[in-house]
């Protein structure tokens, strides 16, 4: 059996250990919010190398959602490692499966994902980032990449630790 130590990568995950609350937020300065979700998240360790973020809602229409999300990292992957994990939601069949990077300044994790595009048609490109805000807040924002490259965004939430929890 092997032992993998824990990294620095590792244990930068672990500051999102706790209970969580969750709105979602327009994606444009000034636009409607259309997603209208709220909801709670544990985060929780799975040993020293995983991160599990556990999220229970209400969908926009009020029905309920249920979501996971594991994030760790993998020092075998690219050049000097990658952050790798995947997302599940009860909304939907698709399992999403994540590799991304963190910023030199140690704040936006940016995970890559491809899935079904939007228009039902084909596939698409997806880019889900994680903002550190500070040790009780944090943002998670998804994207779409469009025809020219660039990336349209698509949903953001800002969470907030609940002390006591």
């Amino acid at each position: 059996m092997m032992k993998i130590e824990a990294q620095d990568q590792h244990r930068w995950l672990k500051q999102f250990e706790g209970e969580w609350r969750g709105k979602s937020e327009p994606v444009a300065d000034g636009g409607p919010d259309d997603a209208c979700w709220s909801g709670c998240e544990t985060v929780r360790a799975l040993g020293d190398l995983w991160v599990l973020f556990e999220g229970r809602g209400d969908m926009p229409d009020g029905s309920a959602a249920c979501t996971l999300m594991t994030l760790g990292f993998d020092p075998a992957r690219g050049n000097g490692g990658r952050f790798v994990g995947n997302w599940a939601g009860s909304m939907m069949t698709t399992l999403w499966q994540y590799e991304g990077e963190l910023d030199a300044a140690g704040r936006v994790l940016s995970l890559y994902s491809e899935g079904p595009a939007f228009s039902g048609s084909g596939t698409a490109r997806y880019r889900d980032t994680i903002e550190v805000v500070g040790p009780d807040e944090r943002t998670l924002s998804s994207h779409m990449e469009d025809a020219t490259g660039n990336w349209v965004p698509i949903m953001r939430i800002r969470y907030r630790r609940q002390q006591g929890a």
